[in-house]
């Protein structure tokens, strides 16, 4: 902290610390790579760290706070080098009012962008103090141009001026090095925020009606119902947001106190529980969202259009993947010696009396005994027969396999090494599958051996 605050006003240090929470470490950390306003800092600095963990908003807010010449470039916006060239240009010359224009420079390769640059900068006085580039969604320079991302690594080299790139990626430098030649930037990791520095964080979000202790408490009772299952910031400040209505009802009405902790947990638990089948999921507005779990029941509503949308809340998946998981689940709770019977042309005209008086004594309800094991090529031929399309064979329907596994949907039970006949087992249940064969408006009943 001391070597900081000789190089920074203090004042400006605390108001700086006082914006940013929980990331005293790497604020400094910042600081002191950034250095006095006219000293040459390192060529780049490398962030990483998972979403909503604050990398561009404690760059940014520490750029503007200490007021030094900054831009600011998102590389998914501007998705080819060519539009990442004439964007930074284009920001330097807005910020000079008296020069500012509204045609925007042209730039075609990155020989013309150093050259421009040059000019840009020596032209409004930025030569005699640091001028940063910032490159949010950086591992997006990857798939651009080959020496895009080396030559930003080294573009205070290339300009001879003062100039430092910030890269703010989601993903560590070692997946950024694909030749030789790079410039190794400085890499600081921003890391999760733990359960406490998150609810830190959220009290900020406290309305001016409410005591700051009060908005605490439900945000307590909030993570201890989704940080098990989200632990991203931005998803659980949208959360407390759009649920605190309902959490206040009662305090509202004069039915409870504000330290009636007790009351007010009985009247938005059910109202939670809905919620949590629908994070990352939301299909619907927040005002809709708000209708539809402001009722009772969703069985009570009449409403058909609000209980498909919940019902695809549960479960989203592609069209060929959802007839995917449904062969699945006919594989591993059908017996395998029954696949004749249902699905070939020749077995669909059914069993004769006799031999279904014999199968109907030695019946045994696959429903009980749990799913069975099955084989990679009977999955396949009975998805290409239920599917009412001529589907291709090709890799992308095998590929949704694997990204059945990772969603837990399906289980492999051989070993990775296996690859000549790999055997799957089904992890979904009855009501979960009976709902994604309304979906497709598929009659799942006639192809299965307990309810035939």
């Amino acid at each position: 902290m001391a070597a900081v605050s000789g190089l920074f006003d203090e004042e400006i240090l605390q108001n700086v610390y006082s914006k940013i929470s929980c990331r005293k470490p790497e604020v400094k950390t910042l600081l002191t790579l950034f250095g006095p306003r006219s000293s040459y800092p390192c060529p780049a600095i490398f962030i990483c760290g998972h979403t909503a963990t604050g990398k561009s908003f404690v760059v940014e807010t520490l750029l503007q706070e200490m007021q030094l010449p900054h831009v600011t470039v998102n590389c998914v916006e501007t998705f080819t080098a060519r539009l990442i060239y004439e964007h930074i240009l284009y920001l330097i010359q807005d910020m000079d009012q008296q020069a500012k224009s509204n045609v925007p420079p042209k730039c075609d390769n990155m020989t013309d962008f150093i050259r421009q640059l040059k000019i840009y900068l020596s032209s409004r006085n930025f030569t005699n103090e640091t001028f940063f580039i910032i490159l949010d969604k950086a591992e997006r320079l990857r798939d651009m141009e080959a020496f895009a991302l080396p030559a930003f690594l080294r573009l205070q080299e290339l300009t001879q001026l003062n100039i430092c790139v910030v890269l703010l990626s989601q993903i560590v430098w070692e997946k950024f090095q694909v030749g030789t030649g790079f410039y190794e930037p400085v890499s600081i990791h921003f890391p999760d925020y733990c359960k406490a520095e998150l609810l830190q964080i959220m009290e900020k979000d406290c309305p001016s009606s409410y005591p700051v202790e009060f908005y605490k408490a439900y945000c307590q009772l909030l993570a201890s119902v989704f940080y098990s299952v989200c632990r991203d910031l931005n998803e659980l400040r949208y959360l407390a947001i759009l649920h605190f209505s309902k959490y206040c009802e009662p305090v509202d009405s004069s039915e409870a106190e504000l330290t009636d902790i007790r009351k007010l947990w009985r009247n938005i638990e059910p109202h939670l529980k809905k919620a949590l089948n629908t994070v990352y999921l939301r299909e619907i507005s927040s005002d809709h969202w708000q209708n539809v779990m402001g009722q009772n029941t969703l069985a009570d509503s009449d409403s058909q259009e609000e209980q498909g949308l919940f019902v695809r809340s549960h479960i989203e998946l592609p069209f060929y993947t959802k007839y995917l998981l449904i062969a699945a689940y006919l594989a591993s709770y059908n017996p395998a010696h029954t696949d004749k019977r249902f699905f070939a042309k020749q077995g669909k005209r059914g069993l004769s009396n006799r031999a279904k008086a014999a199968a109907k004594g030695k019946k045994s309800n696959t429903q009980l005994t749990g799913p069975k094991n099955f084989q990679l090529d009977r999955l396949m031929a009975i998805f290409y027969s239920i599917v009412e399309d001529n589907v291709v064979p090709s890799a992308s329907i095998l590929c949704q396999i694997s990204s059945l596994v990772s969603l837990n949907l399906l289980a492999q039970v051989t070993s990775d090494d296996q690859i000549d006949c790999p055997k799957y087992k089904c992890l979904v249940n009855f009501q979960t599958i009976c709902d994604i064969a309304k979906q497709l408006k598929f009659e799942i009943m006639h192809y299965l051996y307990d309810f035939v």
